[in-house]
């Protein structure tokens, strides 16, 4: 089937046949992790919408506890998930892990015997990908998270979909560098340097960046959300003082060396009316950087899905997408940015480890997790008073 062909019930189909076959390759004991009941069960409705990006549980089956044959079918899955460059870019964030082991002297961390460690990520599939009901996977670990929705055999939901790089940039022999999120870093700085002052001052934000993503791992996202400290971005608090102090510490310390003030914490909150520069305003020229940095973010959806995406920005429609923009304009200076709009919140953040450290996000935040689009399906087939079987 050529790409052109492909519709989100393809992605679909293909999504269930590799989901399918890894389910098959489980015993009792990887299914009660990596598989769970639902819909109908209020656990995994709350389970299913936790996500992470740091090293902590993500919930599921880590790739340490399967065979290689049971591995190889979770990468497929994965991979039907996303654009080839979206596969590539996340399998190389994991492969990271080995760098960032070397960066930290090899050392045990996180209240496990390997803290940075390419095995602890996590696959999960909420309901049966056979039955025609909703269902649902989620792959994460460290800097990745990657979450679908299948409603009546089709794709209905892809985001959140969150990849990081620490480190974000790497040496490679031959004087060339590694450095997997480059584009979503330098379209932004492209499309800011060419912004005239007028533009630029109605994008800037602050002049200070913020230590994160200021969205974080919530759930739901609002008006007033400001950024999460990093102790509270895991599943749960550590019972080891010292570890959860260090973490505490590594948080002030970052806010304190980027020198981060409440007005600035207010300057970057999030707000229901975008902030920034819209695209309305913007030249052709302009318009074209800020389609590109777009798809540095829709880009990561397999072809079937991404056209859907690009769809919602088309002509007029991108008028309403705002560029703003936080801390230093230079490569290696701490920075911020976040493209806002109907249906659209997409952030990047470099500013830890010393400006090495780097974070992205695409959200829907009226959609993610497609729990406006369950809604409807639960409205229709399942409206208040009929007769449902729960389960467990």
């Amino acid at each position: 089937m050529s790409t052109e062909q492909r519709s989100p019930r393809d992605v679909a189909a293909a999504m269930a046949q590799a989901a399918i076959e890894w389910i098959a390759t489980l015993d009792d004991v990887q299914r009660a992790d990596g598989v769970w009941h639902w819909p109908g069960s209020p656990a995994a409705d709350h389970e299913r919408v936790r996500w992470y990006y740091t090293p902590t549980d993500h919930g599921g089956l880590t790739l340490h506890r399967m065979t290689p044959h049971q591995q190889r079918a979770a990468m497929r899955l994965l991979a039907t998930g996303l654009s080839e460059a979206g596969y590539v870019t996340a399998t190389t964030i994991m492969g990271l892990e080995n760098v960032l082991d070397r960066t930290e002297n090899f050392s045990a961390g996180f209240a496990r015997d390997r803290g940075r460690d390419p095995g602890m990520y996590y696959l999960r599939i909420f309901g049966d990908p056979e039955n025609g009901q909703p269902w649902a996977w989620r792959y994460g670990g460290h800097h990745v998270s990657v979450n679908h929705l299948v409603v009546d055999r089709e794709v209905a939901a892809g985001t959140p979909c969150f990849l990081g790089a620490d480190p974000a940039v790497s040496p490679l022999l031959g004087g060339r560098e590694l450095r997997p999120l480059g584009g979503v870093e330098d379209i932004a700085r492209e499309l800011l340097h060419s912004l005239d002052s007028q533009q630029r001052a109605r994008a800037t934000l602050s002049t200070t960046a913020p230590a994160d993503i200021v969205s974080g791992n919530r759930i739901r996202l609002s008006g007033g959300d400001r950024l999460i400290p990093l102790p509270d971005l895991w599943r749960g608090h550590f019972d080891d003082q010292p570890l959860e102090d260090r973490l505490w510490s590594m948080h002030h310390d970052l806010e304190a060396h980027l020198g981060v003030t409440e007005s600035d914490h207010r300057a970057v909150e999030l707000t229901e009316a975008p902030k920034g520069v819209a695209a309305r305003d913007l030249t052709p020229n302009q318009r074209k950087h800020l389609r590109d940095l777009l798809e540095v973010y829709i880009g990561r959806m397999p072809p079937g899905l991404v056209e859907r995406e690009r769809s919602r920005f088309d002509g007029d429609q991108l008028d309403e997408v705002h560029f703003a923009w936080a801390g230093g304009a230079e490569r290696g200076e701490p920075h911020y940015y976040r493209l806002q709009g109907p249906r659209l919140l997409a952030e990047w953040d470099h500013t830890q480890r010393g400006v090495n450290h780097a974070h992205s996000v695409w959200r829907d935040p009226t959609g993610d997790f497609g729990l406006d689009v369950l809604a409807q399906h639960r409205a229709t087939h399942h409206p208040p008073g009929a007769s449902r079987r729960e389960g467990g």
